[in-house]
């Protein structure tokens, strides 16, 4: 048994104490020292029989992307068998880009320990981010946001897929330590060489030995998002997809860098887009909110509409594709709805359109009008019309419909509540 202030043992054992029982508990492995320390770690833990009702499991992703990862998976699979956990591999299948491979690797990585943790019945999926990679994480947000939003770097707790939490119970424990750990137990692990190629910017960072402490960046996230959701939540009028602002709450936008984010938040949301506004487009919209000048912008997929009561968002009227839903299926559209088909034919989910239309914008006049044109409007495949339980429509949360940090949860609910989604459920340790 580990020593009692060994700080590998004491995160394990926090975490397996956070959870009420009984507990399934995935682990992400890819046979590297910090998944490889997180499943010993709580392996030794659970053989103790000091947490009776907990369960672990483990999946390993294979990316397929160099020689040797799958026998790696095949590794993985027989420590988890020494350990008497079972264990499942996932592969990742089909083309690579030629670009962007990481994150798109990332992002597979993720859809597949979720579709992975639902056949498992896990209650929660544990991954062995460190505190070495926290560092790194602040390191390069701050290179790219300058002003300051984003650099807490990751969150303990992160819901996926709007499904399952994915918990980070080593970020408060460096690397060293787990490899220390390790060894003392005879235990060895893989060294991806892509950690050493210099094409990936998380490489880059660390070569440079000299990134900034977590501390002395990091903002208080969680405050700022129950600030946003306040706000949100004080100022905020919604009629249907048209969201409005008075005037005075344009003036705290202004003023507050939390407000400032959950309207960022609130267009990203009417926009259907999983990113607030770029930089330079958010210094367009402070510009023209500033200048208090009675007009339209356009920004992000969202017209910000400007009038003497105040500011009206909705989403533009254009470049909406059509949705093809086949039977028995479900989509999302536009970054805004999700789609259930429930018909024996294929649905069409399209935008009421200027014009085309008139029946969902019947009687409304200015924004109303303009936000109603964007709405949904389905139709079967050869232009029948869609009864009322054919379909089932539900709005979508694009900014966190995939990722959604702990430190956002607050901002989250109130978005949900605001464009009539379903509200999100908390990190099951809680």
């Amino acid at each position: 048994m580990a020593r009692v202030d060994d700080p590998v043992t004491n995160a394990a054992d926090r975490l397996l104490k956070s959870f009420k029982r009984p507990a399934t508990l995935l682990i992400a492995v890819s046979g590297g020292s910090d998944s490889t320390g997180l499943l010993v770690a709580l392996a030794t833990l659970c053989a103790t029989g000091r947490y009776p009702q907990i369960t672990l499991r483990a999946c390993t992703v294979d990316h397929a992307l160099r020689a040797g990862s799958a026998g790696e998976a095949s590794d993985v699979a027989a420590l988890c068998a020494r350990h008497g956990i079972l264990h499942v591999i996932r592969r990742w299948t089909g083309p690579k880009p030629a670009t962007g491979l990481q994150a798109a690797a990332r992002a597979r990585r993720y859809e597949l320990l979720v579709e992975a943790a639902a056949e498992t019945g896990a209650d929660a999926i544990l991954s062995g981010h460190t505190r070495d990679d926290q560092t790194e994480t602040v390191a390069m947000r701050a290179a790219r946001a300058p002003d300051g939003i984003g650099l807490s770097g990751m969150a303990d707790a992160v819901l996926l897929k709007g499904i399952v939490w994915l918990l980070r119970p080593f970020l408060e424990v460096d690397r060293a330590s787990i490899r220390n750990f390790l060894t003392a137990r005879g235990e060895g692990w893989v060294d991806d060489p892509s950690n050493l190629n210099p094409r990936f910017e998380r490489v880059r960072v660390r070569s440079q030995g000299d990134v900034v402490p977590f501390e002395s960046v990091a903002v208080d996230r969680l405050s700022m998002a129950q600030r946003a959701a306040d706000f949100l939540a004080a100022s905020i009028r919604t009629e249907r997809s048209l969201y409005a602002i008075t005037p005075a709450a344009i003036e705290i936008v202004l003023a507050d860098p939390a407000a400032w984010r959950g309207l960022l938040l609130l267009a990203a949301a009417a926009g259907g887009r999983a990113h607030v506004l770029e930089a330079r487009s958010a210094a367009r919209l402070r510009a023209f909110l500033a200048s208090g000048t009675l007009s339209r912008l356009t920004a992000g997929r969202v017209v910000f509409d400007r009038r003497r009561d105040g500011l009206y968002l909705y989403r533009e009227c254009r470049g909406i594709a059509p949705l093809l839903v086949r039977a028995g299926e479900a989509a999302t559209w536009d970054g805004r709805y999700h789609v259930l088909n429930r018909a024996a034919r294929a649905i069409v989910v399209c935008a009421v359109g200027e014009g085309v239309r008139t029946t969902e914008a019947d009687g409304l006049t200015g924004p109303a009008a303009r936000a109603a044109w964007a709405a949904a409007h389905l139709e079967f495949e050869d232009g029948g019309a869609v009864l009322e339980g054919v379909a089932a429509i539900e709005p979508s949360l694009a900014p966190y419909a995939d990722f959604l940090p702990r430190f956002d949860l607050p901002v989250a609910q109130v978005l949900a509540d605001i464009v009539g989604s379903r509200r999100f459920a908390s990190p099951p340790n809680e």
